[in-house]
């Protein structure tokens, strides 16, 4: 019986792949698109049993190539770009093929485990799952939205268990092919490297200087929340997946530089100390991003908890300072 993880070769999917290899889950169906041919680095490391591309996953499984061999589907294929401007690739990518696909598993009483976002929430001050809290502001998060809103209103119809995860702002190892999609911890580790400084941008919204707040979460800690639900397919609803607290982007900075200054025997130095030395310098805040930017996130993680989901999150220093080290390890330094 296959686990198919959609997205296979990207960010969060190959994390995936990799953990439920790693624990001995090797019947896994590999789905993605590989015209960004250099994703295929993410899967080398892992066990799975076959790849397919997602156009012709589709179509197996419209002429049924799959009945009754597929345990689970675990959702991650999608368009992240948040600055993609044509509604139409993005509501085919991220919309109509996630509600193919549940379709298909209420049909055939799969579970279905699928990547929601933070981005629903848009410039809003609360974080929790109620459509009261929902608003988003580009079509990457309306795309996402859209599908929750579908699930909602389906919800009685559903034959197996079905998760929406609501990711926070992930970061962590096999992101290094999404380019300025990637994680400020990998943009800021590169700048470091490359130019001693790292850059934030400027205050916005009432911000100071980097002082923007997200709720980073770990990669890995995403992954345990996808193989929690997996392992207990009798609970089903949609959850956040963050640490439940906003930090700033300057901590965030003084996390990567830090660790790498750990990593090469240095002094690690404060905020204030990074500031002084030109070690973290500002840049005015992108016109473009004026009114789409989410200044704040804080997913309230009540309702994953009470799902059972008791695993602690790891915070910023914890997570940085532990994916840094690999980027060095990887970086030869």
């Amino acid at each position: 019986m296959y686990i198919v993880v959609t997205g296979a070769a990207g960010f969060v999917g190959a994390n995936l792949v990799k953990a439920l290899s790693d624990r001995g889950d090797c019947e896994i169906l590999a789905v993605d698109d590989l015209k960004q041919g250099d994703k295929f680095v993410n899967l080398v490391d892992c066990e799975i049993a076959d790849y397919l591309h997602h156009e012709d996953f589709m179509a197996e499984l419209e002429r049924g190539a799959f009945e009754g061999v597929i345990d689970a589907i675990l959702h991650q294929g999608a368009c992240s770009d948040t600055t993609e401007s044509d509604g139409r690739y993005m509501m085919r990518n991220n919309y109509s093929y996630t509600r193919a696909l549940y379709d298909y598993c209420t049909d055939e009483e799969i579970q279905f485990i699928y990547a929601s976002s933070a981005a629903v929430y848009g410039a809003g001050a609360v974080f929790s799952e109620d459509p009261a809290h929902e608003s988003p502001l580009n079509v990457y998060g309306y795309s996402k939205f859209l599908f929750d809103q579908y699930l909602r209103r389906n919800w009685g119809e559903r034959t197996a268990q079905v998760v929406g995860l609501r990711y926070f702002n992930v970061y962590g190892p096999r992101e290094q092919h999404k380019g300025r999609m990637a994680s400020v911890a990998f943009h800021f580790f590169n700048q470091y490297r490359a130019n001693g400084k790292v850059r934030l941008f400027e205050g916005t919204a009432g911000y100071g200087n980097g002082e923007q707040r997200r709720d980073f979460v770990s990669v890995e800690d995403a992954v345990r929340v996808n193989l929690y639900f997996l392992d207990h397919p009798q609970r089903s609803g949609i959850f956040n997946v963050g640490t439940g607290a906003a930090q700033s982007f300057n901590d965030v900075a003084v996390a990567t530089v830090n660790a790498c200054r750990k990593h090469a025997g240095e002094t690690l130095l404060t905020l204030a100390e990074l500031q002084s030395r030109g070690i973290i310098e500002y840049i005015p805040f992108p016109g473009d991003l004026k009114g789409k930017y989410q200044s704040y996130t804080q997913a309230d993680i009540t309702a994953l908890r009470a799902a059972g989901y008791s695993t602690p999150m790891q915070t910023v220093e914890e997570g940085v300072a532990a994916y840094v080290a690999e980027l060095c390890g990887k970086a030869g330094i």
